[in-house]
């Protein structure tokens, strides 16, 4: 019972994790150098050094309480995966599988990805809206 069990976490090497340990973290990294390259902005660079600063912190703080609670099997984990994206996969630590794709269809990867092409796509709303603004 969930409310009476202390939660489980599995740590899982499928999906995601075989591209990057840390997807989220990787994911806004690769977002804050698209900005400040297509941008370019001292404004975005600042924002974009102060997020990829706090995300490298938090994959450095992630992974060291990742050992602290899981040890050996954080320790397994670690070894099969990588936090730079596709780096497991070229050394030969992790494969992918020739059914890769039955690990992305699903419910919040559709939805992830679906929210990600309609923000793109509602992006020139957004800058209209934006300009509305009387700040």
């Amino acid at each position: 019972v969930a409310a009476i069990d202390k939660p489980h976490l599995h740590l899982w090497e499928t999906g995601v994790i075989r591209i990057t340990r840390h997807p989220q973290a990787m994911g806004q990294i690769m977002w804050c150098f698209a900005h400040c390259a297509w941008i370019g902005s001292s404004t975005v660079v600042s924002a974009s050094t102060v997020l990829v600063l706090h995300h490298l912190y938090s994959v450095w703080h992630g992974d060291r309480r990742l050992q602290r609670e899981h040890g050996e099997a954080f320790e397994i984990l670690k070894e099969r995966t990588s936090v730079v994206p596709f780096q497991a996969i070229i050394e030969g630590r992790q494969q992918v599988p020739s059914d890769y794709y039955k690990e992305f269809l699903r419910g919040p990867y559709v939805l992830v990805v679906s929210g990600t092409i309609a923000a793109y796509f509602a992006h020139p709303w957004m800058m209209a809206g934006a300009a509305l603004l009387k700040w």
